[in-house]
């Protein structure tokens, strides 16, 4: 099994909706085994400057994890649909054991 995360900032839009859901949505249109969007705490990406949303009168945007999970395959080309569609955010791949 692969196990896919897709880190991306909670309030960036994808037309009219947060891309968060547009991806959990397309997912499930996919028929991946499994999702999870998780909202951060604290975050910071290739710029390395931190972002805390919950500090008082932060503009900071939170940053966001969505993982999931199938078989190797099905992960591979899942990414490779979602890229048509969005080219932004950072993916990652891990092998994983199911128990």
């Amino acid at each position: 099994m692969l196990q896919a995360q897709i880190y991306i900032d909670k309030d960036e839009l994808w037309g009219m909706q947060p891309l968060y859901q547009f991806i959990m949505h397309f997912l499930l249109e996919q028929n991946a085994a499994g999702a999870t969007a998780f909202r951060g705490q604290w975050g910071f990406g290739s710029q390395h400057r931190l972002k805390r949303p919950d500090r008082l009168f932060s503009f900071d945007e939170p940053p966001m994890l969505i993982s999931f999970i199938d078989a190797d395959e099905k992960v591979m080309q899942i990414i490779t649909e979602l890229r048509k569609h969005y080219k932004g955010g950072l993916i990652v791949t891990n092998k994983v054991e199911q128990w």
